[in-house]
């Protein structure tokens, strides 16, 4: 497995297997699959509501711990210090493991920085190797960099060809954070996926055009962690390194970006929604 050299050092899986809205009796089996083929990264969040089904997969799959990449997000309700420092801990009993290689803040709300401070002092202690951001905007991402004493390893966001965020992208790089992108696939978009640039070059390399997108994204410095449960899926979306696009394909796939979300909630009403929600994830795991 390729990998990407991290601002602190660390190696990080350029391919893995995301768990997100994955039932957690069906998650043995997709990461029973996935191992078997070859990922050895896994996503997941305390929200998915499944990281004891991931750990229980990862005891059962025979793999020494560390081997496996395991990412964990916190959600927005468990910011601040104290709170976030209990959630590590919760997260880590949950997956059933010493360490996590990489964890994320989930939401840029509440009190974010606090929680990025509980982070820092996680890594310090050995519970946590990488730490990282999700869906941050640039205001809230440099109000946390001014303040941070570990700058974020990583940063998952809404990135696929109809969306490229290639300014967003350029500011990261400043930082020498790590792009991961979700939806890769534009959330299976119809329109994305039968894009005709995508069918001409899938038929040049003998791939298909979800291939051609997930290598696009690979050559372009991205993580990406598409989920799926079908074995077929599972076992097609690993097939991405027999391959390379050129630099002018990879310049026609830029050419093709839209600035169009899929996940397109209006900020206000996005905070308003995650401040609300107040369930206490711990208590739903068990």
């Amino acid at each position: 497995m390729e990998t990407f050299t991290l601002n602190d050092g660390n190696q990080i899986p350029k391919l893995g297997i995301g768990v997100n809205q994955v039932r957690s009796a069906d998650v043995g089996p997709a990461l029973a699959r996935a191992f078997e083929v070859g990922y050895r990264s896994v996503d997941t969040a305390n929200t998915y509501l499944n990281e004891r089904a991931v750990g229980q997969a990862v005891r059962d799959s025979g793999l020494p711990r560390e081997e496996i990449y395991l990412t964990s997000k916190v959600w927005s309700t468990d910011s601040g210090y104290r709170r976030m420092s209990a959630a590590i801990d919760r997260t880590l009993k949950r997956l059933d493991t010493d360490y996590l290689d990489l964890l994320l803040v989930h939401q840029q709300y509440g009190d974010y920085n606090g929680a990025w401070k509980a982070m820092e002092d996680a890594v310090g202690a050995g519970k946590v190797r990488s730490i990282g951001i999700s869906n941050f905007n640039r205001r809230r991402l440099t109000d946390l960099i001014s303040r941070a004493t570990v700058l974020p390893a990583v940063a998952q966001i809404e990135r696929h060809p109809y969306f490229q965020q290639r300014e967003q992208k350029a500011f990261l790089e400043q930082f020498s954070t790590v792009v991961a992108g979700w939806f890769p696939l534009g959330r299976g978009d119809r329109e994305l996926l039968t894009e005709p640039l995508f069918a001409e070059l899938g038929r040049k390399y003998g791939k298909s055009p979800a291939q051609v997108i997930l290598r696009w994204h690979l050559q372009g410095d991205t993580i990406v962690i598409p989920g799926s449960t079908d074995p077929a899926h599972i076992r097609s979306n690993f097939e991405l390194f027999d391959f390379a696009l050129t630099a002018q394909e990879m310049d026609r796939v830029t050419a093709v970006d839209r600035n169009k979300r899929f996940h397109n909630l209006p900020e206000l009403v996005e905070r308003i929604i995650f401040q609300s929600m107040r369930m206490d994830y711990d208590k739903r795991q068990r």
